[in-house]
């Protein structure tokens, strides 16, 4: 990291001859092919349509590679230097293959488009750099062959694709961000934050001791947490019910279901009891309308349907622990 913006052993792109610019160019577009392959093989199962495009893309770069190695034959011979973008200083920078992997397909699309855009100005600036008839033209023409590839892109970052397939793919990238992370996620916070309410709060009425309600907190919170996401990973592969992987699911599930409990635990590190409950109190309200939220925003449930559910739910489970604290 400290490497991408300190410039020792890096040379200035002024500094560049012809024969390291051609040098230069023919590294980018193999390393964008690479990108755009993996795009293609990363997006292929889920979004074929837009794999196809970055497979498209990826033999374009191809080409382009090809062009430029020719002329470096006919100009400068076999040998071609070993010169990438990180040798030269404020070069654009290009995120390592393994994180591309990890990109949405609207995310990589719109980073296709950064990346044209990138290639355009970089090919602008070496016509300028260089004086070589040839050489300036075939820059120009790759900086023209960019440019079009910018024009055929939408809004979106998508490029020889229809609206109507744009539509389908981000549908389904959401649907399934929903399935695998919000659905999961929104089951382990509800119950974290519900299901712990009864034990902290008994405990806390019954002994109005701060230390105790927080050790008793932490110990419910995490346990419900691996409890849920034990269940999440074992109830569903995900193969037939398309829900994603079960490891993202119980991770999910877990996590969040240790965060509902957390919520209102973490008031008890404070000494005094009751501004520690009141803390809690407090902290389990914001709780429950996160909850809703999501549920209307994620789940498409009717404000009035999630108010009450979470609400209900939530003040019931708080009644029968504050009962059993104090009876």
């Amino acid at each position: 990291m400290f490497s991408r913006f300190v410039n020792f052993n890096k040379r200035g792109f002024h500094q560049l001859s012809e024969q390291e610019i051609l040098a230069l160019a023919i590294s980018s577009e193999e390393d964008d092919s690479r990108v755009f392959q993996s795009f293609a093989e990363n997006l292929r199962d889920d979004f074929p349509d837009t794999a196809s495009m970055f497979a498209e893309m990826a033999e374009e770069e191809n080409e382009h590679r090809r062009w430029l190695i020719e002329l470096h034959q006919e100009k400068f011979g076999e040998l071609i230097p070993l010169i990438r973008r990180e040798h030269v200083k404020g070069f654009f920078y290009r995120r390592p293959e393994w994180l591309t992997k990890t990109l949405s397909v609207e995310k990589a699309r719109k980073q296709a488009v950064e990346m044209e855009a990138q290639a355009y100005r970089f090919y602008i600036a070496a016509i300028k750099q260089c004086t070589d008839a040839s050489i300036r033209k075939l820059l120009g023409d790759l900086a023209q062959a960019e440019a079009g590839h910018l024009s055929l892109a939408d809004d979106s970052g998508a490029r020889n694709l229809s609206d109507e397939t744009i539509g389908k793919e981000d549908a389904k990238e959401r649907r399934d961000f929903i399935l695998t992370y919000v659905q999961p996620g929104l089951a382990g916070l509800m119950d974290g934050s519900v299901s712990t309410l009864a034990p902290i709060f008994a405990t806390a009425f019954a002994t109005h001791d701060t230390w105790t309600t927080f050790l008793v907190g932490i110990a419910a919170s995490v346990g419900a947490g691996i409890s849920m996401g034990f269940t999440e990973v074992a109830s569903d592969d995900g193969v037939i019910s398309g829900r994603g992987s079960p490891v993202k699911r119980g991770l999910a599930t877990g996590i969040m279901t240790t965060v509902g409990g957390l919520g209102h635990a973490l008031p008890y590190l404070i000494p005094d009891f009751w501004i520690a409950t009141y803390v809690a109190i407090l902290i389990v309200f914001v709780e429950l309308w996160v909850i809703t939220w999501i549920q209307h925003k994620f789940m498409e449930t009717p404000w009035g349907r999630a108010v009450f559910q979470v609400a209900l739910g939530g003040t019931l489970v708080f009644a029968a622990g504050v009962l059993i604290g104090t009876g």
